[in-house]
């Protein structure tokens, strides 16, 4: 019986001991194998694997891309103000001998410590820009600074850094009017710089069409002189050569031309002898001379010491057949008192 017993006492011992010198690695995993403490084996790929029973343990690490969030952080850029900012890093344990060594293969004790130095790194990144950096272009180059800035600092710890990413970036409470404010007054002074450059233009439209204008009604006039000119000269041109054909129809169509613009209803009073040169047509036309026409009444004046209304009139002649002349043109209120008798025809 003791037999018994003591053999299935070191079956068991047996087994136990065969099961706790056997560990699985899964592909999501890899296996620190420590002996009192110290690494003597790192196992990286998926499998099965053998240890000394009692004397070796095992700690298990993930090989999985890991993340932890940096939410909430308050950075100053360089003009002073302030952003609120959320990131996240991506990374692996990449050494996991090292890892062990840094942090005791804590990963809560690593992402502490990579949380301090990745708000060092933002804080850093955006201090060195502008206000306007984190909401342009420049926003992944920022990210990869951050990156590159926190690398070092994971490598130590055994880690592989594999992206950071920035989630947010808001503008505090106190900065937001702020920016407000100030984009406002940008879009008021784009607005007024543009409705000055549309006066400026409307003015140069106006000043070129005044200048038009000008230019045209100058070359107009212009050609109107031209035109006046040459109708001028072909008009004297033409009276030259009337002239010279024939001498008499051409005095007789410049008096025809003497006596309507005279003889205009002007308002004025004209005071001619019959005899006068000017009529000297009107008396050609009945064949006699104009001394048998009335006379034209002349109005008196302050320095006439003798006045007369009136002219005597030439004694009656038969003349049935004959023509008659005409009075003398008068305007005004002067008037022959009575119609001239026909003169003799010739």
């Amino acid at each position: 019986m003791n037999r018994i017993t003591l053999l299935l006492i070191a079956v068991a011992v047996v087994i136990v001991a065969g099961l706790s010198s056997i560990f699985v690695v899964n592909e999501r995993q890899q296996a620190i194998v420590l002996r009192f403490g110290e690494i003597v084996d790192v196992q990286e790929e998926p499998g099965l694997y053998f240890k000394l029973p009692v004397l070796d343990s095992v700690q298990l690490v993930d090989d999985r891309v890991l993340r932890f969030n940096l939410d909430d952080i308050r950075v100053q850029v360089s003009g002073g103000k302030f952003y609120v900012v959320d990131a996240f890093v991506a990374y692996e344990i990449d050494n996991p001998r090292r890892f062990r060594q840094a942090v005791s293969g804590s990963v809560q004790l690593a992402e502490q410590r990579l949380r301090t130095r990745l708000d060092a790194a933002l804080r850093r990144v955006y201090g060195g820009r502008g206000f306007e950096a984190a909401l342009s272009e420049e926003r992944t180059e920022m990210m990869r600074e951050v990156a590159e800035q926190l690398r070092p600092s994971a490598e130590s710890l055994g880690l592989r850094i594999e992206d950071v990413r920035i989630r947010r970036t808001d503008l505090t409470t106190e900065v937001s009017q702020q920016t407000y404010d100030r984009m406002s007054a940008e879009r008021l002074a784009e607005a007024e710089r543009l409705r000055a450059r549309g006066r400026e233009a409307a003015q140069r439209i106006r000043a070129r069409a005044d200048r038009e204008v000008v230019e045209i009604r100058a070359d107009a006039q212009r050609q109107s002189e031209i035109l006046r000119g040459e109708g001028d000269a072909e008009r004297n041109s033409i009276f030259a050569e009337s002239y010279g054909e024939d001498p008499e129809f051409f005095d007789f169509y410049r008096s025809m031309q003497a006596y309507a613009q005279s003889l205009d209803d002007s308002g004025s009073t004209l005071v001619l002898s019959p005899d006068s040169e000017f009529f000297r047509y009107f008396s050609q036309a009945g064949g006699g001379d104009l001394s048998a026409v009335a006379p034209i009444a002349r109005q008196p004046s302050s320095g006439d010491e003798q006045s007369s209304s009136t002219m005597p009139v030439v004694d009656d002649a038969p003349a049935a057949e004959e023509e008659t002349t005409p009075a003398a043109a008068t305007e005004g209120d002067a008037a022959p008192t009575e119609e001239p008798s026909p003169a003799p025809a010739n």
